[in-house]
């Protein structure tokens, strides 16, 4: 039985993963902020889930929950880091942009290195992690939440060619969704919001055969091929 754990399971793309992974006979380790959430899913199939309610800004706590939930679960094949934050932040209140970069930059660098470290020692392993076709160019909507999903493209990348360097099976998988119907996706007016369910079920096959970036669902890579070229002069205007 293949063994993984997803940060960020109590809602979403990461409450979506952890339910058809378990159909697909996965061991989970689920983490996330909201306890009530995580014992809700586990009420739904308890043998699948082993959760810990943790927040991973707090560094401390997401190390010594991370290692608990290895021994507990007898090993890790694949971690999905699918926990992050961002808002509107219009009038730039710093508050907002610290959180974000607490959470989008700070915990997400703890959690990438020790899921790349843990990996390097058992010599094989898969590290997913939910970025943002966002992350593909700035907004003035959300300064913080672009940059910082830009900072975990360019550091996966990063991770990928460290993991080509080691010549291990060690696989880094970059998935950048579009609007999805979530907590996540907040403002008005957003286009082509997909359901979770049609998002989880192409992060499966691109994590299935390892791929290196998917952006989902497969409409979003359009945008985002639209949204690397457009030209500074009108992207500026938007």
């Amino acid at each position: 039985m293949k063994k993984a754990i997803i940060i960020g399971a109590s809602s979403g793309i990461g409450k979506g993963l952890a339910k058809l992974l378990a159909d697909k006979g996965f061991k989970l380790g689920l983490t996330g902020r909201r306890k009530e959430l995580l014992d809700n899913i586990k009420s739904e199939n308890p043998e699948s889930y082993i959760n810990k309610a943790f927040d991973i800004k707090d560094i401390n706590a997401t190390l010594k929950n991370l290692e608990e939930l290895v021994t507990e679960l007898g090993g890790l094949d694949l971690l999905i880091c699918s926990a992050g934050t961002g808002d509107h932040n219009e009038k730039l209140e710093f508050e907002i942009e610290k959180r974000t970069i607490d959470t989008n930059v700070v915990g997400f660098t703890f959690i990438a290195d020790w899921a790349f470290h843990y990996f390097e020692n058992q010599k094989y392993g898969h590290f997913v992690a939910i970025s943002s076709v966002g992350g593909l160019r700035g907004s003035r909507h959300a300064p913080s939440y672009n940059a910082t999903k830009a900072y975990q493209i360019n550091y996966l990348e990063g991770l990928r060619q460290k993991a080509v360097k080691l010549k291990q099976p060690i696989a880094v998988t970059d998935i950048r969704p579009g609007f999805v119907d979530s907590e996540m996706a907040k403002g008005d007016g957003l286009f082509w919001v997909m359901p979770v369910e049609k998002v989880v079920r192409q992060i499966y096959k691109a994590i299935k055969s390892k791929k290196k970036v998917a952006c989902v669902t497969k409409r979003w890579r359009l945008i985002a091929a639209i949204l690397k070229r457009l030209p500074n002069i009108i992207y500026d205007k938007m």
